[in-house]
């Protein structure tokens, strides 16, 4: 783990975004860990959708009414790397991260789609169509932590979360899509650890486990496995599957204990 401890002190004056932060796992995320941040943070929600962002930004107000939450209505993608700049620079509201009071930056790729799970591998020939799903789930992922390191670069801590999925490390029928996106996403940011090992920057990649969200009932009611479709419906039936309060309380035991090296892939049900 070298002399660079990973745990993260959340009670600071900290620089917070989150992506697809309008609803399940990535609206949890946002509230809980804004929750604990100190007077003069900011926490900035991207997503698609306005109302889901404006009502994470309402909950998030009411837990911790002394910082700023700001919402940005943004199709990730298409985002260019100068609307991404942009969303950041009049978060900051004219001052340079460097005049900033924060001690943390902190980052969570949270944004996420499940792509066609209607079709087998074999029959996914349609090139825009996989352009289209590596653009929201892996370039533009990219050009954001990009975008969002180099604008915080002066910031003393970083800390650079990919909420990522057994799906990158193991076949699932009818995820595609999905688990070709994970597996390269994940490993852009194993890679990010590995160059800046030893440097101010944590990179978790965290798998949030079978959580109860609006993307795994869309699994389960359209994927052309039946194994697949089964598994989801056991889950619900036996209610083992995850709530979102569940895997942030997990997520948040996890960055503040810091029992993980930087670029790791830390699940759920890991100890």
């Amino acid at each position: 783990m070298g002399s660079l401890s990973t745990a993260v002190d959340l009670e600071q004056v900290a620089y917070f975004l989150v992506t697809g932060a309008s609803r399940g796992i990535g609206a949890t995320m946002a509230i809980e860990t804004a929750r604990k941040f100190k007077p003069g943070s900011v926490v900035v929600l991207l997503a698609r959708s306005a109302s889901g962002l404006e009502s994470t930004r309402s909950t998030i107000q009411s837990v911790n009414p002394h910082i700023t939450v700001i919402t940005s209505s943004v199709d990730l993608a298409s985002a260019s790397k100068e609307l991404l700049n942009e969303i950041l620079d009049k978060s900051l509201a004219g001052r340079t991260a460097t005049e900033s009071p924060f001690r943390l930056a902190f980052i969570i790729h949270n944004v996420g789609t499940i792509g066609n799970v209607t079709r087998k591998a074999i029959d996914l020939d349609e090139r825009t169509s996989w352009e289209e799903y590596f653009g929201t789930n892996v370039f533009n992922v990219a050009v954001l932590n990009s975008c969002f390191l180099r604008k915080f670069e002066a910031v003393p801590r970083k800390l650079v979360v990919n909420i990522t999925s057994k799906a990158c490390l193991t076949p699932f029928p009818s995820m595609t899509y999905y688990c070709a996106g994970k597996a390269a996403r994940e490993m852009y940011f194993r890679v990010l650890a590995d160059e800046e090992a030893g440097t101010n920057l944590t990179v978790l990649n965290y798998s949030p486990g079978p959580v109860d969200t609006e993307m795994t009932v869309e699994i389960q009611g359209q994927s052309h496995s039946a194994g697949i479709r089964e598994y989801f419906q056991g889950l619900r039936d036996t209610t083992t599957i995850l709530t979102t309060e569940q895997t942030t309380a997990k997520f948040l035991h996890v960055i503040q204990t810091g029992t993980y090296k930087s670029g790791d892939h830390i699940d759920y049900y890991d100890e």
